[in-house]
């Protein structure tokens, strides 16, 4: 294995967190703002892009390129690497950022390569390669949204993403097709054919409230599915926030507000 080779357990229900366990001079790479806690003699470092190529023959240009895949998906510049440089077994556990589920991907077993949303990314074995994946039809690239610019982690060793909400993984057969809203993907393996759909007619287009593009999966391949994407949060607390409330349903209008402190 080029990989590091890493145990682990996932504790928690609707806000998880990965425990990894690392043998001595082990190493685990996360993005920043995911660490939760460790076990003393664990050593933190900052490295530059995902330190999957950081070897004694890269070079400097190598180094850059990879860096620049990780700006272009919206991640930092910089990860930051965890290794074990104590005798014994040690923990380090990385937290769920909003609720959901945090899924274990063995990329050895998955045929060495995951396309996943570009916010899912949560941590991994040091030498999983954390690029982007671009969409190579127009349509997809005009309208697919989140489904746009992905991220591909490549490798042999462990990587965990986070979902939203509940998650379902479901296995397509060959020529099997499977519609669903862009946001809702969270990954799926290199033998899923990815594509955007325009949902055609005046009245989907107008009165749909769904968008008018969704995204079409084509097996054979396995793909994991998330009932509440990060943008579909963001966007009802926004609306929630940012618009005067209303009572709806309620017969205490106004005076509803005065008893929860919204004197307005």
């Amino acid at each position: 294995m080029n990989n590091h080779e890493i145990d682990y357990r996932i504790i928690g229900e609707e806000m998880q967190y990965v425990e990894i366990e690392l043998d001595p001079n082990e190493t685990a790479v996360a993005e920043a703002g995911s660490f939760m806690m460790m076990d003393d003699g664990i050593q933190m470092s900052t490295i530059f892009g995902d330190g999957s190529n950081s070897g004694p023959n890269t070079n400097f240009f190598g180094k850059i390129l990879s860096a620049g895949k990780r700006v272009l998906t919206g991640e930092s510049l910089f990860m930051t690497t965890y290794t074990n440089m104590a005798q014994g077994k040690k923990h380090v556990s990385f937290a769920s950022p909003y609720p959901g589920k945090i899924i274990a991907l063995d990329l050895k077993r998955l045929g060495g390569r995951i396309t996943c949303q570009k916010d899912s990314f949560l941590c991994a074995a040091k030498g999983v390669s954390i690029g982007i994946e671009f969409q190579r039809k127009l349509g997809t690239g005009l309208f697919g949204g989140e489904g746009f610019i992905m991220q591909k982690l490549e490798g042999d060793g462990m990587a965990f993403v986070h979902a939203g909400g509940h998650v379902l993984e479901r296995e397509l057969m060959p020529g099997e097709v499977l519609k669903i809203d862009t946001g809702c993907i969270v990954a799926f393996t290199q033998t899923i054919q990815y594509d955007i759909q325009f949902v055609g007619g005046i009245k989907n287009t107008l009165f749909g409230g769904e968008g008018v593009f969704f995204a079409t999966l084509r097996g054979p391949g396995k793909v994991w599915i998330q009932t509440l994407p990060i943008s579909r949060l963001a966007g009802r607390i926004l609306a929630y926030g940012t618009y005067k409330r209303k009572e709806e349903g309620s017969i205490l209008g106004s005076l509803g507000n005065l008893l929860d402190g919204d004197g307005r």
